[in-house]
């Protein structure tokens, strides 16, 4: 460990470092939620004052301010305790009685509201959770063509944040028609008489500079049957409310509160969109409007006449990132709040109707549980709202990054086609086009850039370096994906002199989403950085650009998979996004202040400041993630040691000096050996197991409840009947397991009784209860037991109990939380992966003198198949082996970013440094006969991962186990204690090799003929031979399945019958 620790670093990039530092990694979520706390939930709340009741005669309920309170408790109590890490939210209300003229005013608790982290996440019930940014169709104008008979024919759609959408399309009759909701189309010039242009003649007039316009209005007004503003609401009401009687009055009245501003909101994000499409302002004053004006339509209409009259137009592509915005948590809980308030907003209405008149307190028309419930829903429910993925830091700082697509409002994956999921242009620098999952969810769950921020209107923009006459300026600018279209962008990697001079005449540049040339004086902005389209994982990878695509997505998952290790080391080979990482994942501690380290131990820190104050840093130990891996902080300085502000205190599980360590360096070889690492499989070296390479904590906790039931209250006791006194050696009187002890499957780790009903007793037992008294009574036991298949030893066990204050659920009067850890060091079975997508299983473990070796003698680590490379077409894995052997040898850290790394000819001369062979191979020898292998060998030091799925957690056996009650064959999964299923393909097998009397008993007693398997136990126990198989239960049930059809099954032949 503490050799990786102090590695010089040797930088391999073409250019000294990016243009642009890196960005805060987490920033734009905790910023959502504080610009929620300052601003958005004020707003909701001003939509919903005054309340009035439905007469609006009697009460009016004004919601003067709303407050956030103190936090109630900090983070890590919360998580201990099982408690929500929340603070208060209330309101100040005041209540005029119209009747009486009185007001009262009156704070009220509205709800204890979650709050997020430092490092953006919600700690809900002592679990932490992450509300996942929704990726999101933005709210504006959008034209689409519609194909008919050869030619397109254009569309608007208007897309509002709240009301109805607006479809205006045109008609190969010429005429311009609107749908409002999908409902029955009607003629545009409906729409301008109801917004405020009463005859002909004034429609005409607005579309006087358009003759195109004018010719498309001039052909709606003979389709349209309405000649007056009156007529055309009614027409409208028609459509919408259809078999409604239609009265001017009612009809005006319904159609203008469609378009109010109380049920129609354009939003400043709809607006911003709209005025930069038809080139209007975009100030404060501009994106103030948030309705539909007249203006709007008549520059809608005015455009699909031109789009129609032009046969090169094109529809709008709705995949592209301009059109899409990011909903971060701060604007999700403003929704969700408003539908709480709405709620609530009933609620009051409803009481305000049926309270008397001369009521005058407001906390009588106030219930908070709807509004409670609709917050408590999203935080539990809603599915952006997800239970926070925490194998490694890593995997933390890739949730917080990730955008999804699904969710309230958006696709579904079953749903989502192609070109949705398909990598488009204007992801380039905002979302990584290669960090996607596997699976269904394939391009709908995405993830951002290293350097994407979202701007004010939740778009997601990217930085450029403005580029002069061919020079490199210092002057940085953020475009978004359709601001970026009308610039020549060139690539971060192309060849410039130090002073910032591009030295090549042409130059390779994007615009329009499409690549071309261009002289170096026409480009305007140069990307920042080489690794600046790809994500934080990505982005971890070197050597990428050898990679193939398909397998740099695998290696950017399964690094997020990676189990932190007892013993952390930071790669040889690394990118440079390593610190960066580790720090913005806030869960490294770092100094607030400069100072002097005056106490320094595995749970705190203390820093004396220049002024003589100390500022104490807590430590976290050994904690539970939703993993269940361990994460853990150590102190990084002693005291006595000169900190500066900024400074690293403290690392954690998975990183060292600062950096993220996810895994270990190893020497590798690439070598078939005798079949062992057929398939992928690996095969690695007794040594990594003895020096616990690999080895790694894995927490799990089981919670048993105490109920009160109807026959009595539950008990947890040490007085369990039936059970040996061997087996309740570990409990306490109170029947809970003490601190230390080891655990197997089946041990007892909380005793608990339960009273059962009343019961005929038999002689026998009454016997015993007049001898034993109360100890035969009728309690059956319930204990909470160790799962099947696991084991570890008990480090913490919490009790919640009514008696000691303890808030539980209804019905609950105890609830004892036992954490159980378990140390795993690397067997076979187990996965493990390097960072370019190259996975395996262990086969083999070799003793150390069996493992191939050089001619100094020393044996390589991990043997991998040569086979695995050239069809999956990872190359960066074969560089990374040789850079690594030669930075291992030299004592440096290589860093090479994406795009710009170390070439083969640096690889080479760093390989001679080091004083091997510069082609990366040398000769091995056999460690089983010492004979050399016939080729020289690719041998080198490669970062290996382990990954989360462990043989131990997949491992299963059944010998005796539940059977299922509807087929009498045993259940599946290791979770039922299930057994392998024998399917239709299996029985082929069987067949084909001939196994008759396999197949018989795996077909009949091993499966689902009763009769059979009870005889055929009891002739094991007695030692006589297993008689003939009876009918399988599934064939009874098959036949009972056939009468129920009417048709009859007769048995003939044979003495069984069924």
């Amino acid at each position: 460990m503490a050799k990786t620790k102090v590695r010089p670093q040797k930088y391999f990039g073409k250019f000294s470092e990016p243009l642009v530092k890196f960005p805060s990694l987490v920033e734009a979520q905790i910023k959502s939620f504080h610009d929620f706390v300052e601003g958005g939930a004020e707003r909701v709340f001003k939509e919903f004052s005054p309340i009035s009741d439905h007469s609006g005669k009697k009460f009016e309920l004004k919601l003067v301010k709303f407050t956030f309170g103190e936090l109630r408790w900090d983070e890590q109590y919360a998580k201990r305790a099982m408690k929500t890490y929340e603070a208060p939210l209330s309101m100040v209300v005041r209540l005029k009685n119209k009747t009486t003229g009185e007001e009262k005013e009156q704070e009220i608790f509205l709800a204890d509201f979650p709050w997020m982290t430092p490092h953006g996440t919600f700690v809900i019930n002592g679990v932490e959770r992450i509300v996942v940014p929704q990726l999101a169709r933005s709210y504006g104008v959008f034209f689409e063509s519609i194909p008919y008979k050869g030619k397109n024919y254009f569309a608007a759609k208007i897309i509002p944040a709240r009301g109805v959408w607006i479809e205006i399309e045109s008609d190969a009759d010429g005429g311009v028609y609107v749908k409002i909701d999908r409902k029955r189309r009607f003629p545009v010039t409906s729409l301008l008489r109801v917004l405020g242009l009463a005859s002909e003649k004034d429609i005409l007039a607005q579309f006087a500079k358009s003759p195109l316009a004018r010719d498309a209005i001039a052909k709606t007004l003979e389709h349209d049957h309405a000649k007056t503003p009156e007529e055309a609401f009614v027409e409208i009401y028609r459509r919408l409310r259809d078999g409604d009687i239609a009265t001017p009055e009612s009809a005006r009245d319904h159609v203008a509160s469609i378009l109010s501003p109380d049920r129609y909101d354009f939003s400043r994000v709809g607006r911003f969109h709209f005025n930069r499409r038809f080139g209007l302002g975009i100030s404060e004053k501009d994106l103030a409007n948030a309705t539909l004006t007249l203006a709007d339509v008549i520059r809608i209409i005015t455009h699909i006449a031109e789009l129609n009259a032009d046969p090169a137009a094109q529809a709008d592509d709705i995949d592209h990132l301009g059109f899409r915005r990011v909903r971060f948590a701060g604007e999700l809980l403003e929704s969700r709040m408003r539908v709480g308030l709405s709620r609530m907003k009933r609620n009051i209405q409803d009481r305000m109707a049926m309270v008397d008149a001369e009521t005058t307190n407001p906390v009588s028309f106030v219930n908070p549980r709807p509004f409670q419930a609709a917050i408590r829903e999203f935080f539990t429910t809603d599915q952006l709202s997800q239970l926070m993925q925490q194998y490694n830091t890593l995997d933390e700082i890739e949730h917080l990054r990730t955008l999804s697509t699904l969710g309230r409002g958006g696709l579904t994956s079953e749903r989502a086609g192609l070109e949705v999921r398909d990598v488009h242009s204007s992801h380039y620098g905002r979302v990584c086009p290669i960090h996607t999952p596997e699976g269904k969810n394939i391009g709908l769950v995405l993830h951002m850039s290293l350097y994407a921020r979202p701007n004010e209107f939740g778009i997601i923009e990217t930085p450029y370096a403005k580029v002069e006459k061919g020079v490199i300026t210092k002057e940085i600018k953020y475009l978004n994906a359709l601001e970026e279209e009308q610039y020549a962008i060139a690539h971060a990697g192309i060849p410039r002199d130090g002073s910032g001079h591009i030295s090549v005449k042409m130059v390779e540049v994007r615009r329009e989403g499409n690549p071309t040339l261009v002289k170096r004086e026409n480009v305007d902005f140069m990307e920042v950085a080489t690794n600046q389209p790809f994500s934080v994982a990505t982005s971890l990878i070197p050597f990428v650009e050898n990679d193939d695509a398909n397998r740099a997505l695998m290696g950017s998952n399964m690094q997020k998979q990676a189990v932190p290790l007892v013993v952390p080391e930071a790669p040889v080979v690394a990118t440079g996004v390593e610190a960066a990482a580790a720090r913005d994942s806030g869960r490294l501690v770092i100094a607030e202040e400069s100072g002097e380290v005056s106490y320094a131990d595995a749970a705190m820190i203390k820093v004396k400041n220049n002024d003589g104050k100390t500022k104490e840093y807590p430590l976290v130990n050994f904690s539970r993630t939703n993993g269940f891996t361990t994460f853990h902080q150590r102190p990084l300085v002693s005291v006595g040691d000169n900190v500066k502000k900024g400074m690293v205190l403290a690392d954690t599980s998975t990183s060292v000096g600062g950096q993220l360590a996810i895994g270990q360096n190893v020497r590798v070889a690439f070598l078939p050996w005798f079949g062992a690492n057929f398939e992928d499989a690996i095969v690695i070296s007794e040594r990594l197991a003895k020096e616990a390479r690999f080895t790694s904590i894995h927490m799990e906790e089981f919670i048993c409840v105490v109920r009160d039931t109807k026959l009595g209250a539950e008990v947890t006791t040490h007085d369990i009947p039936n059970v040996s006194e061997f087996k309740l050696r570990n409990l306490d009187e109170d029947g809970v397991i003490r601190i230390g002890a080891e655990v197997r499957s089946g041990d007892i780790l909380v005793g608990k009784v339960t009273p059962k009903g009343e019961t005929q007793l038999t002689p026998e037992e009454r016997l015993l209860h007049a001898i034993f008294g109360e100890k035969a009574k009728d309690v059956k036991d319930t204990s909470l037991r160790m799962e099947g298949g696991k084991r570890g030893r008990v480090i913490g066990v919490k009790v919640f109990s009514r008696e000691t204050g303890d808030q539980l659920e209804s019905g609950v009067i105890k609830r004892v939380h036992i954490e159980v850890a378990q140390l795993r060091t690397i067997s076979v079975g187990d996965k493990l992966a390097g960072r370019h997508g190259n996975k395996g299983v262990i086969s083999r473990i070799l003793p150390e003198e069996d493992m191939p070796f050089d001619e100094q003698g020393n044996p390589v680590d991990i043997i991998l198949t040569p086979l695995g490379v050239p069809s999956r077409m990872n190359l960066g894995q074969i560089l990374e082996l040789h850079l690594g052997l030669a930075a291992d040898m030299l004592g440096y850290q290589a860093v090479v970013p994406s795009f710009a790394g170390a070439t083969e000819e640096e690889i080479r001369n760093e390989l001679k440094a080091a004083g091997v062979s510069d082609t990366g191979k040398r000769i091995l020898f056999d460690g089983r006969t010492g004979e050399a292998f016939a080729q020289p060998v690719s041998v080198g030091v490669m970062y290996i991962l382990k990954l989360h799925h462990m043989v131990e957690d997949k491992i299963h056996t059944r010998s005796i186990g539940p059977y299922s009650l509807t087929t009498q064959q045993p259940l599946g999964g290791k979770a039922q204690n299930g057994g392998q299923r024998v399917g239709e393909m299996e029985v082929w097998a069987f067949l084909g090799y001939g196994a008759a009397y396999s197949l018989r008993e795996i077909l009949t007693i091993k499966s689902d003929d009763i009769l059979g398997r009870s005889a055929a136990f009891d002739a094991i126990v007695s030692g006589k031979r297993i008689q003939e198989s009876n009918t399988p239960a599934t064939f009874n049930v098959l036949v009972r399945h056939l009468r129920g059809l009417g048709i009859d099954i007769e048995f003939k032949g044979g003495s069984q019958s069924f």
